[in-house]
């Protein structure tokens, strides 16, 4: 099978610079959802028309193919003279001998089933549509019948008023024997209200060829919506997530409000998952079994282990939370961060490129940044491992059974060997040796007959 992807319209609606087909649903561009449901159908040939934006889709289609592997070609419309003449770019590159499917780059939401069924319909002789009944068909292409075989497609500006009252409208979406799509695109005309070639006139021309015309119709209305405004595309946005939440749902997570989530990615749940309000999740996230995440929190390609807490308004991204572990509220843990068994991270530390070994903690007001924690240590609040000097980073080794007082500052390269213990308010610039106190700072002192300054009256 051949599919063609029209993506060359401006969508000067979304009153924006970026492509109308580049704009994000769930964090990925419009256009890219359609290529992924049509790589799901194993093309033989696979084509994208692009048009507005000058380089930017053919860039994203080609980086797109290189992270997939897949075969992407690319064709240019130009000047944009209506949906016929887009697919007319695309003939040199269809193969004959399978059947074409025709998809649009600013329809995100139709899924692989609806369009099999199609296929299914089409066979390698027919001219299959996808077809859809709306309650306010307004400005859409409508199905004319006549005893219930479909004799053509009369888009709104040139329906009569009785046309103009069917309900059953074209998606756009068809399946098309090729070796007749040729033949039907080299007859079409622009003689029309808008002076374009209209792919749907070959729908007369099949009939008139005596090619049996088939629709399909998909699970839901939405699945055909397409985006040409910034309101259309929040719309689909909100209505992509409830499918994410429902699915979800169904796998037995608990969603404290299915109507305020957002999966921008891939979220893979365990058993017992909790899910409060206001989470955004990006990237690849797995959530193992038990694991609670509190409000407002954002997971970006993170791992959390069984049974781990993650408290309101925590930020992990790039890093693993090991099992039973205690993040937050208001934790950041950035790249590079693996945290072992029983971790406490709480409010507002930050901990970068680190790893921290099992039933250590940091329960606030600490930055630890390039090091290495062992476990059971005690990073008290207020400490900071000093890693940057202005040019070049260094590490810093907490080994197990280390005690950080409060208000310590630890400037590396430094080791805190195990079991050591530093004073509050230390600042840490050569090793600390293994089981001992190490203390640094200025001797307390009393100024006898001090007085504190009075203001002066003015």
């Amino acid at each position: 099978m051949n599919v063609v992807i029209l993506a060359a319209g401006m969508g000067k609606r979304m009153q924006s610079a970026l492509p109308k087909v580049l704009h994000p649903l769930a964090g990925k561009p419009l256009l890219r959802h359609v290529i992924d449901t049509a790589r799901g159908l194993s093309p033989s040939k696979l084509c994208v028309i692009y048009g507005h934006g000058g380089a930017a889709v053919p860039e994203m289609v080609s980086r797109l193919a290189a992270e997939t592997g897949t075969v992407i070609d690319t064709a240019l419309q130009q000047p944009q003279l209506g949906t016929g003449h887009a697919v007319m770019q695309a003939v040199p590159q269809l193969d004959e001998s399978v059947p074409t499917l025709v998809l649009y780059g600013d329809v995100p939401l139709t899924t692989a089933a609806s369009l099999g069924r199609l296929v299914e319909a089409a066979g390698n002789d027919k001219l299959a549509i996808l077809t859809v009944e709306q309650a306010n068909p307004f400005g859409l292409g409508r199905i004319v019948r006549e005893n219930g075989n479909i004799v053509r497609i009369v888009e709104e500006k040139d329906a009569n008023e009785a046309e103009r009252a069917i309900r059953e409208i074209n998606s756009g979406i068809m399946v098309i024997p090729t070796v007749r799509l040729k033949t039907w695109l080299a007859a079409l005309s622009n003689n029309n209200a808008q002076g374009e070639y209209y792919l749907t006139d070959i729908v007369a021309q099949a009939v008139n060829d005596g090619v049996p015309v088939v629709s399909a119709q998909p699970s839901a209305e939405w699945e055909v919506a397409g985006v040409n405004s910034k309101v259309q595309l929040a719309e689909l946005e909100r209505r992509h997530q409830l499918n994410i939440a429902n699915a979800l749902l169904e796998k037995g997570v608990t969603l404290m409000d299915p109507a305020r989530i957002d999966v921008r990615g891939e979220l893979v749940c365990g058993r017992d998952v909790v899910i409060d309000v206001g989470c955004v999740f990006e990237g690849r996230v797995e959530l193992l079994d038990g694991v609670t995440i509190g409000p407002h929190c954002v997971l970006v390609n993170a791992k959390v282990g069984t049974g781990a807490q993650i408290k309101p308004f925590c930020h992990i991204e790039d890093a693993i939370v090991g099992a039973q572990s205690q993040i937050g509220p208001y934790a950041r843990l950035r790249p590079g961060t693996e945290l072992g068994e029983d971790v406490h991270v709480g409010n507002f530390v930050e901990i970068k490129n680190s790893q921290v070994a099992a039933h250590s903690k940091a329960n606030h007001l600490a930055y630890v940044g390039d090091a290495t924690v062992g476990s059971r240590v005690n990073i008290g609040a207020g400490t900071i491992t000093c890693n940057y000097d202005g040019a070049n980073k260094f590490r810093t080794v907490i080994e197990d059974d280390a005690f950080i007082g409060s208000d310590s500052q630890l400037v590396a390269p430094v080791t805190v060997g195990k079991g050591a213990t530093l004073g509050a308010g230390t600042t840490l610039t050569k090793d600390a040796p293994a089981g001992k106190l190490t203390i640094s700072r200025p001797k307390q002192m009393t100024v006898e007959g001090w007085n504190r300054p009075v203001k002066v009256k003015k």
